[in-house]
């Protein structure tokens, strides 16, 4: 069929999106190894995505986000490659249910769910807070990473809990809670706290090694801190939902709600864009 004399290619002649991605990745002289390294995506999704099967990417919003990270990647229009998946495939997903789209988190029916919760929280203080104590007491793990439960700071009373300010030495003002556990970081290490202060979200950790140290859901009003010797990588569900501190310093949201976004931060950051 040729449509090189055709002043206009009707929309069928127009390559799938996976075709799309595996030519200007060949016009890019890039093999799908480099492709994978730049982006983070596993090569056998890359391969998968090329020949147009979206099933291992698990779900419409990490389709998306993968589609979106190839197409950059390659040099084509993000935008304009996510809006054909998404009329190929049914139109955008609804961005609210984010939790839903994951196996990590299945939201019950609302008479159980504070049960649920209470027994999610609870097994995550007590696992974090092993780790915690770790840390703080300098008990790392061999490969230099850790998961930190940020706790709020102890006041510097002294040995006399009752003691009033003017029978003490002036002292300095108490730490926020929010940044006590980052201000304690060495500077030689990279540190990643977050908060999920609008929903729920889905995230996952992996070390300098290639090692995944955390998946699951942060719920909204939970906190948690990631500590590496030399680099983090994180993928997040519902990125718009999340505040960042990178080595003590608050970054710019990483997308919108409902959005999947990855992330790799090393000592030295942040560095936004």
């Amino acid at each position: 069929m040729s449509i090189g004399n055709a002043p206009e290619a009707p929309e069928e002649d127009r390559p799938s999106v996976g075709r799309a991605l595996q030519k200007a990745r060949i016009d890019a002289r890039l093999t799908v190894e480099e492709v994978s390294t730049s982006t983070r995506v596993r090569v056998p999704i890359v391969h998968a995505i090329e020949d147009d099967d979206f099933s291992r990417c698990g779900g419409d919003v990490y389709a998306r986000g993968h589609v979106r990270t190839l197409a950059r990647a390659v040099g084509l229009d993000a935008d304009a490659l996510v809006a054909q998946y998404d009329a190929e495939h049914g139109g955008r997903p609804e961005p609210t249910p984010a939790a839903t789209l994951f196996e990590a988190e299945r939201i019950r029916p609302e008479p159980r769910r504070p049960n649920w919760t209470a027994a999610m929280v609870a097994a995550i203080v007590a696992v974090v807070g092993f780790v915690g104590f770790t840390l703080f007491t300098g008990e790392e793990g061999g490969n230099g990473s850790q998961v930190a439960q940020e706790e709020p700071a102890e006041k510097p009373d002294g040995d006399k809990p009752d003691a009033k300010p003017d029978q003490k030495k002036p002292s300095k003002p108490e730490p926020e809670p929010s940044e006590s556990a980052i201000a304690g970081v060495p500077a030689d290490k990279v540190t990643v706290r977050m908060e999920a202060d609008d929903g729920n979200s889905w995230i996952s950790a992996t070390d300098h090694t290639g090692k995944l140290i955390f998946e699951g859901v942060l719920n909204e009003g939970g906190t948690k801190t990631f500590i590496d010797d030399e680099q983090l990588d994180l993928v997040f569900g519902n990125a718009g939902a999340v505040k960042l501190w990178v080595n003590g310093k608050e970054v710019d949201r990483l997308g919108e709600v409902g959005t999947v976004e990855r992330v790799t931060y090393t000592r030295g950051d942040p560095e936004q864009g």
